[in-house]
């Protein structure tokens, strides 16, 4: 039986990522006992334990960004953190340590190093964060979602996804999808979403282009996110949400997309082959924009700076898109061209990699 730690969280960009390699283990060997690491306070806190997985929470200890009181206790807070992650890898017999980033996975990446644990990291993000930038100099194996991240010895893997979306058949699931909505299933849904939390600018310029759009011939589902600051335009054939408990439904009737370019979205619309206009949040390193690079030279997506999506750009831009049935279809090949649906499994084969038991072949360098 093998012991595995999963280590990383915060968000959703670093939790659904290790999930998804989390259940992929014990789907194929239900006798390994796959441990996560994270902190109290992360979206893992939540989601970790309803997924059936066992939760070791250490203290969140961020890097200093400037010198005060914080980055004098920071040096001994860190040592702690480290001291932990080593008591719980020599206590549970961990073999492998599984990193996706974030504040946990430094201290685990290096209480494995001195421990001399196999270490396989995966990096959602063209741009890597700090973590895993440290922690790939001395991995076993490291896998990233985008082609070009830089990060030594890296192999495109893709993105590990949710089983509902690996297994997407949208033609089966339209008519389902289109009752849970209140849309049309004969009629193209355009899909605008800025995740969980939402996206002003793409929330406010949909809703005050709602009725160009619809004359257009499309319906909108516009899954709005918490606190939104719009209302419901009341146009026909304009479906808003707040929430989307079946995203997986959401991108079964979704025939073209507007969203952020967070590295999972950008991953999940590139493997089911939606075309997609990217709005890149304007605030950060800006990684979005790198997330997007791939599948727009591709041809499978256009990007759009967060301040120029506006009315006037949706309809000298997004509507001439819409209209053209064959560039939509010539875009959804290119998305899908440099999309993965087996993200999953070729991080689980650096996972066995890394513990020196590969299983069959693993995935193609980068």
């Amino acid at each position: 039986m093998t012991t595995y730690l999963l280590a990383g969280g915060g968000t959703a960009g670093h939790v659904n990522p290790l999930l998804a390699v989390a259940d992929r283990l014990r789907e194929r060997d239900p006798e390994a006992s796959v441990l996560v690491l994270g902190t109290a306070e992360g979206l893992e806190a939540r989601l970790v334990p309803a997924r059936g997985y066992e939760l070791l929470t250490i203290a969140k200890v961020p890097f200093p960004r400037r010198p005060n009181r914080a980055a004098l206790a920071f040096p001994g807070r860190f040592r702690d953190s480290i001291a932990t992650v080593r008591g719980i890898i020599e206590e549970r017999g961990v073999e492998v340590v599984v990193g996706v980033g974030g504040y946990v996975s430094t201290p685990a990446y290096l209480a494995a190093r001195r421990l001399g644990i196999p270490i396989a990291i995966h990096e959602a993000n063209a741009r890597p964060g700090l973590a895993n930038r440290l922690g790939a100099r001395f991995a076993a194996t490291v896998g990233v979602a985008f082609e070009g991240t830089p990060l030594p010895r890296a192999r495109l893997v893709g993105m590990p996804l949710r089983r509902e979306i690996e297994t997407l058949d949208p033609a089966a699931l339209r008519g389902e999808a289109a009752d849970l909505f209140g849309l049309d299933a004969s009629r193209p849904v355009l899909l605008a979403t800025g995740g969980s939390l939402g996206a002003r600018r793409i929330n406010r310029t949909m809703v005050e282009s709602a009725e160009a759009v619809t004359a257009a011939g499309w319906q909108v589902l516009h899954v709005t996110g918490a606190n939104s600051e719009v209302a419901d335009p009341g146009v026909a054939g304009y479906r808003m949400v707040e929430y989307a408990d079946r995203m997986d439904l959401a991108l079964a009737i979704a025939d073209a997309a507007v969203s952020r370019a967070g590295a999972a979205t950008v991953c999940e619309l590139s493997a089911l082959g939606i075309p997609a206009v990217f709005v890149p949040y304007p605030v950060g390193n800006g990684e979005q924009r790198f997330n997007a690079a791939g599948v727009v030279a591709a041809g499978g997506a256009v990007l759009v700076d967060d301040a120029e999506f506006v009315p006037e750009w949706v309809g000298t831009n997004l509507l001439p898109m819409l209209s053209g049935s064959e560039r939509l279809r010539a875009m959804a090949s290119a998305a899908a061209s440099v999309g993965f649906r087996d993200g999953t499994d070729r991080m689980v084969a650096l996972v066995d990699e890394a513990l020196g038991g590969a299983a069959g072949s693993s995935p193609q360098g980068a």
